[in-house]
């Protein structure tokens, strides 16, 4: 008897083609709209004269559409080498891209793609301000990039703005929509809000700094001590993990990250994503360091969906995306739990 004999080969059924990873799970139950082939520039450099360097951007957006609403993303610092840049964040970037979105991500001048020495440059390494500068300077440049980037050309709704940032790109975003220092010796005490930007979504982002009460290492050598989101009046979507302890920042845990929900004017809503740590189920990067212990294609997915629902909402109120994804997560309670204020 021969091994084919003993063993005979099975044919598989064929299977239909598969938008989603395999393992997404529940989170596969949250309503999304369809999917388009994602195209993707970069570098485009911008001309920055006042800059250390020009700023290098990455630009993705779907291939068919017009009128796209733009997303500005605000990378972390992190320990990987390529994804506190704009070659990072593809499982988010991706995402919102291929869901109708066009998304600018620069490289900050903390990048650790970068490496400037603190030794060289004052502001180092995580050049708080100059991370807020960036976006301006991307917002007054859109005719050029789109000179650079035909395919976009004509195609993006400037109206229609927002901003998102993950961890210190979380405050990044805080700043332009209204967060403010509290010493008005430092740069950071001057409001840097952009009324170009009309909402944004922070993950994982830095929380008050309370003079330092309940600051980890890194924040207590950085203006974070005086970092307030009293003034952050412009709606936002304040991301958090319910297990991101991240002593490198806090040692308050969890719930330092939500004071941007709870210490800010509405309107605000906050998703808490169970079991999620700082790298909220993997948004950096696929398979990365920032993620080693958070990884979850489940969590990540939940994140993606949320988040694009929440953007969809803000920055087109009549767009019900949002209601029916708190609707739809209601009855997943295992994935994540969302509040709101007026």
């Amino acid at each position: 008897m021969t091994a084919s004999q003993t063993h005979p080969s099975k044919k598989a059924a064929r299977l239909p083609n598969m938008p989603d990873h395999a393992l997404i799970g529940d989170a596969a139950k949250l309503p999304i709209n369809a999917t388009t082939p994602v195209i993707s520039m970069s570098p485009i450099v911008v001309p920055a004269p006042d800059r250390i360097m020009d700023l290098h951007i990455r630009v993705s957006a779907p291939t068919a559409g017009d009128n796209l609403p733009i997303i500005l993303f605000s990378h972390g610092q992190g320990p990987s080498n390529n994804l506190s840049s704009l070659n990072g964040y593809a499982p988010v970037v991706n995402f919102w891209a291929s869901h109708g979105f066009a998304v600018i991500q620069p490289t900050h001048l903390g990048s650790r793609s970068l490496s400037l020495s603190p030794e060289d440059y004052a502001d180092a390494p995580w050049f708080l301000e100059s991370r807020v500068s960036d976006f301006s300077l991307i917002l007054d440049e859109l005719d050029q990039i789109e000179t650079l980037f035909p395919q976009i050309q004509g195609r993006l709704d400037r109206s229609r703005v927002a901003i998102v940032g993950h961890s210190g790109g979380g405050h990044t975003a805080s700043r332009l929509l209204g967060a403010r220092g509290t010493n008005p010796s430092l740069d950071s005490f001057k409001d840097a809000r952009e009324p170009r930007i009309k909402a944004g979504v922070l993950l994982a982002s830095p929380g008050d700094g309370r003079s330092g009460d309940g600051m980890g290492p890194a924040a207590m050598n950085t203006e974070l001590i005086y970092h307030s989101h009293a003034d952050m009046a412009a709606p936002a979507l304040v991301v958090i993990g319910d297990s991101d302890g991240f002593p490198f920042l806090t040692t308050r845990g969890a719930e330092y990250h939500a004071d941007a929900y709870h210490f800010s004017p509405g309107p605000k809503s906050l998703l808490t994503v169970k079991d999620g740590k700082h790298g909220l189920g993997g948004v950096s990067g696929y398979d990365v360091a920032e993620a080693t212990d958070d990884e979850s294609p489940e969590r990540l997915a939940m994140v993606q969906r949320m988040t694009w629902a929440w953007l969809r909402s803000a920055l087109y109120p009549e767009d019900k995306a949002w209601s029916e994804a708190c609707t739809a997560l209601k009855v997943l309670p295992s994935l994540a739990t969302v509040e709101d204020k007026a």
